[in-house]
């Protein structure tokens, strides 16, 4: 939701960091790889409980991942390589914080087994409909919005890994922000393809 809705607001500020990317010879897909790497330090640090440099890093990661399709988009440089390392690289830094969370606490298994499970629905239904719905935006892909979207996500995991003791409460009100997701997109999605 935040993404959709806030991303015009922030854009510019985007654009001029881009700018300053794009002077140092960073491709979109040397920006890609750095945000999965700051992610799974991010997810390093969460495990060894260095809670606020874990989440400082973790946003920079989630900041390097903004920048990488602005600076393919200012560059001409938009790839279906960079797409797909995007998205995939992405799930490997949501999946590599939860398992950081469960490492630390075990007991929290059921939760991250259920926002694991809501995540797989969520990706399925938003990956499907972008192969086969028509694209009328600069995304690469046809592209859902959602209550829970990138930025909600971060903040989630953000709450989870400094509030520790209320991370499984958090973490069970992610996944049902993630499944009212499921349920718009889905039904967005035969609504879509019906026509």
């Amino acid at each position: 939701m935040l993404d959709t809705h806030g991303r015009k607001y922030v854009q510019p500020t985007i654009n001029k960091i881009a700018g300053f990317t794009i002077k140092l010879k960073l491709s979109p897909i040397h920006l890609t790889i750095i945000a999965l790497l700051l992610g799974l330090l991010a997810a390093v640090l969460n495990a060894v409980d260095l809670v606020i440099p874990a989440v400082i890093i973790l946003w920079l990661s989630g900041l390097v991942d903004t920048l990488d399709g602005s600076v393919a988009r200012l560059t001409n440089q938009k790839s279906d390589l960079g797409a797909f390392l995007d998205i995939t690289f992405d799930r490997i830094v949501e999946l590599a914080i939860l398992y950081s969370i469960l490492f630390k606490h075990p007991e929290y298994a059921s939760m991250v087994f259920v926002l694991t499970s809501t995540f797989v629905l969520s990706m399925t239904v938003f990956l499907t409909v972008g192969s086969f719905a028509k694209n009328h935006s600069e995304k690469s892909f046809y592209y859902q919005a959602g209550i829970t979207e990138r930025t909600e996500t971060f903040i989630f995991f953000t709450l989870m890994i400094l509030l520790e003791k209320w991370a499984l409460a958090i973490g069970y009100v992610f996944a049902i922000l993630v499944i009212i997701t499921v349920f718009i997109r889905f039904r967005e999605a035969i609504k879509l393809l019906r026509s």
